[in-house]
């Protein structure tokens, strides 16, 4: 198995996302690795948790990553999330993001969840893409 490939499709996720037209519309310049420290905006975008999974052979290295985004809004409803969720999806389905390690075989839309978190404070939405890369 190979994990080497995980920080370059990690980077380049948050690049595509900080850099789509389509999401800085939802959300500005809300996209997060990790959130600041003081108080959250009304309405973000998330890296979330990765599971990974060996997908080497022997023609060489590979892994199957299934990571989460996730959406957050301290709107009332459920729309601006599901607006922004759109957008990231819009980003990620199929992209072809170049890595600075490795390269990516395909990047697909697995699931979401939409729940209300924080005594029904918070709306969030997490979105499950998986990625095939291979450790070149």
């Amino acid at each position: 198995m190979s994990y080497g490939v995980a920080e370059a499709l990690q980077a380049a996720v948050y690049a595509r996302l900080a850099g789509d037209a389509g999401v800085m519309a939802e959300v500005g310049s809300s996209v997060y690795d990790a959130l600041p420290s003081g108080t959250a905006p009304s309405l973000y975008v998330a890296l979330g948790p990765e599971r990974v999974t060996d997908r080497s052979d022997k023609t060489g290295r590979g892994a199957r990553h299934d990571f989460v985004v996730s959406v957050v809004t301290s709107s009332a409803g459920f729309q601006s999330a599901k607006a922004a969720a759109a957008a990231v999806g819009d980003a990620l389905i199929d992209a072809d993001l170049v890595l600075s390690r490795g390269r990516l075989v395909s990047l697909n839309f697995v699931k979401a969840a939409a729940r209300r978190e924080d005594g029904n404070a918070l709306r969030r939405i997490d979105l499950t893409f998986r990625a095939r890369v291979e450790d070149t």
